[in-house]
């Protein structure tokens, strides 16, 4: 939502919206000069808009807000054209070569690195974003001069079969948000829809175990397979950086060095340069791409790296993303021990997920449990943390409101810590690092 809103700021238009609560976004946006309001009345909403004709006035929404919010509720009873956020989105980038990242999990990570690529060579991009990449301090990347277009394609109420791609991948289809599908077999069949979206004469990359029909060539790719159409050889671990070489149908490319941490961000990389040698770049640019590559915000972000102390914050909301979290820091911390702090995020998923979610979190050394996050949702009886926390099999375990979690995190003291979630923790980020950094005075 804020890189649309960005975009039509950038078009000259005024721009104007809601949101629950405040942020670091949403204090920039409003520097930007894109006025938001975080109450949601009829009276909140600028009559300078609401005052102008109805073919002068373009309502976006995400369907993350139920169209029982007041403000929707409001919105929709004025007669404005109202769009999903996933239609304005296949607006914009129809005349546009598109190239669609997809998956469960990983879209965020592997679109940056795929524009970030696409944006520092000759050939330029535009890019709509699901995080805000650090190279370019935005989920927004903008160049008049290119048609080509970046966009994560997100699976949630099937918004990616609003868009046209000429190329795409897809990096995990694990079943999720079965709130919308109903069941994995047709989340499985969403994504097939997704797949025959992609140009005959585009490129769909799938990661290895995937298994879907397209009109399009089909790449495979995995980390250290022998199986796969583009993977990795010589993957190891030097002076806190990933070095490998990359396979494509047998032929070595060459070697590259990712000072980004985590091996599922191998994986993405690995993605992004097979979509990035589709469009033409050139091997020098991607070995010097993937080196310079500096992360997204909330994707193994560190906020604390010394020797003595890490913190460690992550989007982490899904139990194989927890698995790759927990996983990564065990790789680069082997002797360390380990905490997290994990929000869940929604009633359904922790319900569904139950079993798988405690299974990740066992993992940790250390788990400092928050309630739910609901989102869009209302209370689904006999579903929350408790329940989720009696579930975990390990000692080190504590349910903490919100409130206490800086005193409980300087409590135990952590090695590594990880926050993870989807929802409101990245409102304690700066909280838990300043307490860390002045207990290490």
């Amino acid at each position: 939502m804020s890189a649309l809103a960005r975009y039509f700021k950038h078009q000259g238009m005024d721009v104007a919206g809601y949101d629950k609560t405040p942020s670091p976004l949403t204090d920039q946006m409003i520097e930007e000069g894109i006025e938001i309001s975080f109450d949601a009345s009829p009276e909140a909403f600028p009559e300078r808009i609401l005052n102008q004709s109805h073919d002068r006035v373009l309502m976006v929404y995400t369907p993350a807000i139920p169209l029982s919010h007041e403000g929707m509720a409001y919105v929709s009873s004025l007669g404005y054209e109202l769009l999903k956020r996933s239609e304005v989105l296949g607006l914009i980038s129809k005349d546009k070569q598109t190239y669609a990242v997809a998956g469960t999990h990983g879209k965020t990570t592997t679109s940056s690195i795929l524009a970030y690529l696409l944006s520092y060579s000759e050939k330029g991009t535009n890019a709509f974003l699901g995080g805000i990449a650090t190279d370019f301090n935005s989920n927004l990347v903008l160049a008049s001069e290119s048609d080509l277009m970046v966009v994560e394609a997100d699976e949630y109420d099937r918004s990616f079969l609003r868009l046209n791609p000429h190329a795409a991948i897809i990096t995990s289809i694990d079943a999720d948000h079965l709130d919308i599908y109903g069941s994995p077999d047709q989340l499985i069949s969403g994504f097939e829809e997704f797949a025959n979206l992609v140009h005959d004469d585009g490129l769909l990359l799938l990661r290895e175990g995937i298994q879907l029909s397209a009109r399009a060539p089909i790449i495979k790719y995995a980390v250290e397979s022998l199986t796969a159409d583009l993977t990795t050889k010589n993957l190891r671990v030097e002076e806190g950086a990933y070095m490998f070489n990359v396979i494509l149908k047998g032929d070595d490319l060459g070697e590259v060095r990712m000072t980004y941490p985590g091996r599922h961000n191998v994986e993405n990389a690995l993605a992004a340069i097979g979509l990035a040698l589709h469009t033409g770049l050139d091997w020098e640019s991607i070995e010097r791409g993937i080196e310079s590559f500096s992360g997204v915000k909330r994707r193994f972000e560190y906020h604390i790296r010394r020797d003595d102390r890490v913190f460690i914050d992550d989007y982490a909301h899904h139990p194989s993303e927890i698995d790759a979290c927990v996983d990564s820091a065990r790789e680069l911390y082997p002797e360390s021990k380990i905490t997290g702090v994990f929000q869940p995020h929604l009633y359904s998923r922790t319900r569904d997920f139950a079993d798988d979610f405690a299974k990740s979190l066992e993992a940790l050394n250390d788990l400092l449990l928050m309630e739910i996050y609901p989102a869009r949702e209302e209370p689904i009886e006999g579903v929350n943390s408790e329940m989720l926390l009696n579930k975990v099999r390990m000692v080190n375990k504590k349910l903490v409101d919100r409130e206490n979690i800086v005193e409980e995190v300087l409590r135990l003291s952590p090695e590594v810590l990880l926050t993870m979630g989807a929802g409101d923790i990245d409102r304690l980020i700066e909280p838990i690092k300043n307490a860390l950094d002045e207990k290490d005075k």
